[in-house]
């Protein structure tokens, strides 16, 4: 009967260390699914940051030629020429600021990208089955030592 026990250990060493590892498989395959889906989450996020940078560029080009068409007709309309001195001025002046806020509004885009991504190292904690696998076979070990 004593004999036994080391048999009767290292089965339920086995048994417990198979159980472990297929936890194991199981974690990596829920951390695969689980990367998966915030990887479909980043790019559905990052389609739609892309969606509205465009729409914000188009309405600040539109806003931009509206203004610089008034701008243009009121000065006509008053008889000065549009082309030159002043009024070419302004109409530079208008181009400047709106592609200032472009630039601000790209890097606020590119801010707003890199924050939403996950990183590429997060762990699927497959190390700790495997870790506690070991522990048993110490505690095989020991027993079979003893």
């Amino acid at each position: 009967m004593a004999q036994l026990a080391p048999i009767v250990t290292l089965a339920a060493t086995g048994a417990s260390i198979y159980a472990q590892s297929q936890q194991a498989a199981r974690q990596k395959k829920n951390a695969q699914v689980q990367q998966a889906n915030a990887l479909q989450q980043q790019q559905a996020q990052q389609q739609i940051l892309t969606v509205q940078a465009a729409q914000n560029t188009a309405e600040r080009q539109a806003q931009l030629e509206r203004s610089v068409a008034s701008a243009r007709a009121r000065l006509a309309a008053g008889g000065v020429d549009p082309n030159d001195g002043s009024s070419a001025a302004l109409v530079t002046g208008l181009r400047s600021t709106a592609a200032a806020e472009q630039s601000s509004d790209d890097a606020t885009y590119a801010a707003r990208l890199t924050a939403g991504r996950k990183s590429l190292l997060d762990q699927d904690a497959s190390l700790t089955s495997w870790a506690r696998a070991a522990q048993g076979l110490g505690r095989v070990a020991t027993s079979l030592l003893d």
